[in-house]
């Protein structure tokens, strides 16, 4: 996640972290549907409207991260040098973002995702708005000089990947393999 740079900016991304880090821990103990947001709030000692100031829904509390995963996609193709090309740095972010979602004690987590339809139903709708966001910052970027349509099969590729190598038994082989085929087609749709 980014760092806050100011004294307040740190103290709420520290309740934000607290609540969502003490939601999944009553999530995984007591399973989601038998948590409410009031149990969440006061096990965090926190106001039920504090919660919803840091998060717009109890899936969200699941998924905390999802804010930074969709800045960093856009972000890897806004901020990357003039020099460097495109397909390996969303391989070089998917691979962080994936590490990060199969490091230890995440199964769990995973686990509980695909048991809830209410959570994969918000997985779904975030993978969706992630790759809606990278395709207009793709699109938007005038070095790249592909069409719309490739734009918005580049970052639905990329999104899907993620999830794609998430659940493969060697998730940086799939990654590799995954990408080669992503940055073939993507040279592909500049000579067409």
């Amino acid at each position: 996640m980014t760092e806050p740079t100011g004294r307040r900016e740190r103290k709420k991304a520290a309740t934000r972290q607290k609540i969502a880090d003490t939601a999944l821990r009553l999530f995984l103990d007591r399973g989601y549907d038998a948590v409410g947001l009031r149990e969440v709030a006061a096990e965090a000692d926190v106001a039920v409207t504090t919660v919803f100031s840091h998060f717009a829904s109890k899936e969200a509390l699941v998924f905390e991260q999802d804010r930074d995963f969709e800045q960093r996609l856009v972000r890897a193709v806004t901020d990357r040098d003039d020099r460097e090309p495109l397909v390996p740095v969303l391989h070089r972010e998917i691979g962080a973002m994936v590490r990060h979602c199969t490091a230890d004690g995440a199964a769990p987590v995973w686990r509980m995702i695909d048991a809830v339809p209410a959570l994969r139903q918000y997985e779904e709708t975030m993978r969706l708005r992630h790759a809606g966001s990278l395709a207009a910052a793709l699109d938007a970027d005038p070095r790249l000089r592909r069409s719309p349509t490739a734009c918005r099969a580049l970052a639905r590729f990329t999104v899907d990947a993620h999830t794609m190598a998430r659940t493969s038994p060697d998730p940086e082989a799939a990654l590799d393999e995954i990408f080669r085929m992503v940055g073939a087609a993507w040279d592909a749709a500049q000579a067409g």
